[in-house]
């Protein structure tokens, strides 16, 4: 996801000679594109986080589109209180950028993991919160982040994701997308776990299930339409996150469902349960052990039938 943010901005940045992006001293060899095409546009901040969102905040008061790039929580966590303060209070024009949401970055420990951030960016007032979950959606949200004005966040996985679809018709923030029809079962999902998704949808069918799939690559505003659709349709919803379950993905679904006056469904919410990761290791192997995994979804999912 990240070379095709990269791409994407390079593309828009020649043609909008406002866009700025600024890293906090890392992720060169990705960028590499960006400041040999625009380099007047390129800002290296240093290992200074909060410093760079302040900055970014000051180029927007002043007419400018400021990306902000780094990993984990460095963007985010680090400088929480300048995203709130310095950009969203002002509704400055800044795009916060994590690449390595969730688990990408497991081998250095729960400093690296970034399992609260949706969480804590989608309770900041009038922040928009993104984490597309294949290639083409990054791409897509790359660009209506560009055209948005406002502070916003940009939730990436690291490299190597695979594309689910061919294109996106009319993508639009705030609106979720429909991956396959089904019947008794949706399987909503935010981000890059879409992958363990795909999977767990693959042993379902063999299975004799039918779930429906639908992506969400804004988790704020949420598709409050969409969710009050398939909670009068369906039995069960179940909704997966790389993230934390509490204040997440699946706790703005379940918002939603919780304000109906009438409803079918079932909540099922499928993430890291209200826990720090004690255990280090690579991205696949963290799922497993804390259940997000496609073995695991699938458990839950016949266990919630069944149970």
């Amino acid at each position: 996801m990240r070379d095709t943010f990269v791409r994407t901005l390079v593309e828009l940045a020649k043609e909008d000679k406002n866009i700025e992006l600024i890293t906090g001293d890392l992720g060169f060899g990705v960028l590499k594109p960006f400041w040999e095409t625009v380099p007047d546009q390129f800002t290296n901040a240093g290992i200074s986080e909060q410093n760079m969102t302040t900055v970014a905040a000051g180029m927007a008061l002043e007419g400018k589109t400021v990306f902000t790039y780094s990993i984990g929580n460095f963007p985010t966590l680090r400088c929480l209180e300048q995203i709130r303060n310095d950009c969203a209070y002002h509704n400055a024009n800044v795009k916060v950028v994590c690449i390595g949401g969730g688990f990408v970055y497991g081998s250095l420990g729960m400093s690296h993991q970034a399992t609260e951030d949706l969480a804590i960016l989608r309770a900041l007032p009038d922040v928009v919160v993104m984490a597309p979950a294949d290639l083409v959606e990054a791409e897509e949200c790359t660009k209506a982040l560009a055209a948005y004005p406002g502070t916003a966040y940009l939730r990436l996985g690291r490299g190597g994701e695979k594309r689910i679809h061919d294109h996106i018709e009319n993508f639009q923030i705030g609106k979720a997308i429909k991956v396959r029809d089904g019947r008794r079962i949706a399987i909503f999902s935010t981000g890059a776990i879409f992958e363990e998704v795909n999977a767990a949808y693959q042993v379902l069918i063999g299975k004799g299930y039918d779930p429906a799939v639908y992506t969400f690559p804004t988790v704020k505003p949420i598709d409050k339409d969409v969710i009050e659709e398939c909670a009068r349709e369906f039995e069960v919803i179940v909704t997966c996150e790389e993230h934390n379950i509490i204040g997440g993905f699946g706790s703005a679904v379940a918002e939603i469902m919780a304000e109906m006056k009438e409803k079918k469904a079932y909540l099922l919410r499928i993430g890291l349960n209200d826990e720090y990761s004690i255990k280090v290791g690579n991205q696949n192997y963290l799922r497993q052990q804390y259940g997000m995994d496609s073995k695991s979804i699938v458990e839950k999912i016949e266990d919630t039938i069944h149970g």
